[in-house]
C-alpha cells in the first residue's frame, strides 16, 4: 500500500552552468493502474477526505500476481487543497508531509478492510511514514484486555536510513490540530516523546520485531533508538529485472532456473570466461553507444569506464572521485585511460546537493581534455539498468557510517562488475580484497585523522596500481573478480534471500 503522486517527482536537466533545472511531470494513472470502485474517508483537521484506490498487478517470473494498492485524495467529494494531498512525493510544508502520513497509515488500513483483506497477518511498515496504522490498529483491539500486545504482535518496522533528518517528527501542536481525538489517551505515551511524534520510534514502539538493512545499519540504529533490539535484515536486488539482457541469456543457457532461485548464481563459476567477458563486453557496448548517441561524448567501449550514479546528497561524496584532478589525469596517461559516468538527482531543495553537482561537473571539465566523461540527466531507472551493466567498475563514496546498506552496487555484482567502495552499509557484508572487489580507505571501527584524505588518497593508489593494471594486462585475473562478484554477491544479496529473512524472521514470529 502506498500513496498515488499524480505529479511524481521530475525531469532533471542541467544547464551549461552545471545547474540541476526540474521540471514538473504528470502522468496518468489510467494508463497503468485500474480504478476500484471502493473508497474511504479519513479525519484531517476535522474535515472528512475522501480516499480512492487504485491497483496495479505485478507478475513474478514464476506468475505469482501481487497487488500494489495506491491511495488517491484526487476525487470530487475533496476541496482542492485536500485532493492536492496525494500530488507530490517531495512537496509542501510539514503539515502537508503529515497529512500524507494520515492517508497512508489509517487511511490504508480502512482501505484494506474495505477491499475484503481482514485477516492480514502482518503488517509492514517500511520507514515511519506509515506509522499511524499503529493507532488505527490499536482503536479495532481497544476492548481487548491487552490491545497495545494484539498491535505489536501484527507489526513488523524496518527503518531505512541512518540519517536523522530521514526521520519524520512532528509537534504535538500540529498531531492534536490534525488529528483530534484519533490517538487514544491510553497510549499517549507511546505516541509523544517530549511532546513530539517521531515516526521512527512510534513504529518501534508498536511493532514486535523491528531492523535495519544491513548489520551494520542495525547495530547504528541501536545506538539511535536506544531501548530496542534492532535486528538486521541486509537489502537485495530483484536479479530477473536487474540482470542485462546478456546475461539473461548466458544465465539462461548455463543456470537454468536461476531467476526463480538466484542462489544457483553461485555455480557460475563453471561459466567459460570468455563468454562471461562477451555478455559483459555486450552490455558495455549498449551503454556506450546510448551514451554517444545522446550525448556526443566519443566514448569507447574498448577504454576503462567507471560508472557513480546515486543521489546528489552530500553524504554520498559524490566529487571525491576528482579531488585531485592532476593526479587522476595522471593516472589516466599512464594506463591505457579511463572514462568516467556519472547520473543523480539532487531533491529540489537539497541545495547543497545542487551544489555537489555544479561541483562535479566543474570538475569534469577540468579533466575532459584527457579523461572522457559524461553527466547523465533525469538519472531513473532506466538509466540505471545501463549503467549497473554496462561499466567496468562501479564506484562507491559514502561517509561513514551514513549508507543504510545501498542497493546499486548488488545490481552492479549481478552483472559481473566489481564494487569500489568505502566499507559501509551493505559492502561491510559483501567485501572480499581482489575477490569481489576492492575496499576505500580505512575500516569503519579504525577512522581518525582526515578521512576524506585518507580515502581519495587509497582510492587513486588503488586505481593506479592495482585495478587499471589487472584490468588492462591481466584479462583472465579481471574476469576472476566479475565471476567471484556475481557467485558470490549476485547469488546472496538479491530479494529472493531477502524476502525469506523477512518471512522465517519477522513474519512467522
Amino acid at each position: 500500500v502506498t500513496l498515488l503522486y499524480k505529479k511524481g517527482y521530475f525531469l532533471q536537466s542541467i544547464d551549461k552552468d552545471g545547474n540541476q533545472i526540474e521540471e514538473a511531470v504528470s502522468w496518468n494513472p489510467e494508463d497503468y493502474l485500474k480504478l476500484l470502485p471502493q473508497k474511504v474517508t479519513v479525519t484531517i483537521e476535522n474535515r472528512e477526505v475522501t480516499v480512492q484506490a487504485w491497483v496495479y498487478a505485478l507478475q513474478g517470473v514464476t506468475g505469482h500476481v501481487n497487488s500494489v494498492i495506491f491511495l488517491d485524495t484526487d476525487v470530487s467529494e475533496n476541496s482542492h487543497p485536500d485532493r492536492a494531498i496525494t500530488h507530490y512525493l517531495y512537496g509542501g510544508d510539514e503539515r502537508y508531509r503529515f497529512a500524507q502520513e494520515i492517508v497512508l497509515g489509517i487511511g490504508g488500513v480502512r482501505m484494506l478492510e474495505t477491499l475484503s483483506c481482514t485477516h492480514i497477518h502482518k503488517y509492514h511498515m517500511n520507514e515511519g511514514h506509515s506509522a499511524l496504522l499503529t493507532l488505527e490498529l490499536y482503536k479495532k483491539f481497544e476492548q481487548h484486555p491487552y490491545p497495545l500486545a494484539h498491535v505489536r504482535r501484527r507489526c513488523v518496522f524496518t527503518t531505512h536510513t541512518p540519517v536523522a533528518s530521514g526521520h519524520d517528527q512532528f509537534g504535538s501542536g500540529l498531531v492534536w490540530e490534525m488529528m483530534g481525538d484519533a490517538i487514544p489517551d491510553k497510549i499517549k505515551n507511546e505516541v509523544f516523546t517530549d511532546n513530539v511524534l517521531n515516526m521512527t520510534r512510534l513504529g518501534l514502539q508498536m511493532s514486535k520485531y523491528f531492523n535495519g538493512v544491513a548489520k551494520k545499519h542495525g547495530e547504528i540504529s541501536r545506538l539511535m533508538f536506544p531501548g530496542y533490539q534492532i535486528e538486521s535484515i541486509t537489502n537485495g536486488m530483484h536479479a530477473w529485472f536487474w540482470a542485462s539482457a546478456s546475461f539473461r541469456k548466458l544465465f539462461d543457457k548455463y543456470l537454468p532456473g536461476w531467476a526463480a532461485d538466484p542462489y544457483s548464481l553461485r555455480y557460475v563459476l563453471s561459466i567459460p570466461g570468455q563468454e562471461l567477458w562477451k555478455a559483459h563486453f555486450e552490455a558495455k557496448r549498449d551503454l556506450i553507444s546510448y551514451i554517444n548517441k545522446s550525448y556526443h561524448a566519443k566514448m569507447d567501449a574498448e577504454v576503462f569506464t567507471i560508472g557513480f550514479a546515486r543521489r546528489a546528497t552530500a553524504y554520498k561524496r559524490g566529487v571525491m572521485l576528482f579531488s585531485d584532478t592532476e593526479w587522476l589525469k595522471q593516472i589516466a596517461r599512464k594506463s591505457r585511460g579511463i572514462q568516467i559516468i556519472y547520473a543523480g538527482n539532487a531533491h529540489p531543495k537539497d541545495y547543497e546537493g545542487k551544489a555537489l553537482i555544479r561541483e562535479v561537473i566543474e570538475r569534469m571539465r577540468d579533466v575532459q581534455g584527457e579523461i572522457r566523461v559524461c553527466y547523465i540527466e533525469n538519472y531513473n531507472i532506466d538509466v540505471a539498468k545501463f549503467l549497473v551493466s554496462g561499466v567496468d567498475l562501479w564506484l562507491n563514496t559514502p561517509i561513514r557510517p551514513q549508507e543504510a546498506s545501498g542497493t546499486s552496487g548488488m545490481k552492479a555484482a549481478l552483472n559481473g562488475i566489481p564494487h569500489f567502495s568505502v566499507l559501509d552499509g551493505w559492502w561491510l557484508e559483501g567485501h572480499i580484497e581482489n575477490v569481489t572487489g576492492w575496499s576505500i580507505g580505512p575500516h569503519p571501527d579504525k577512522l581518525e585523522g582526515d578521512v576524506d584524505k585518507e580515502d581519495f588518497e587509497d582510492m587513486y593508489n588503488k586505481l593506479e596500481y592495482i585495478i587499471l593494471p589487472i584490468f588492462y594486462n591481466q584479462r583472465d585475473e579481471w574476469i576472476r573478480i566479475m565471476r567471484h562478484a556475481i557467485a558470490i554477491n549476485g547469488s546472496f544479496f538479491n530479494t529472493h534471500r531477502m524476502v525469506q529473512q523477512y518471512v522465517l524472521n519477522a513474519y512467522f514470529k
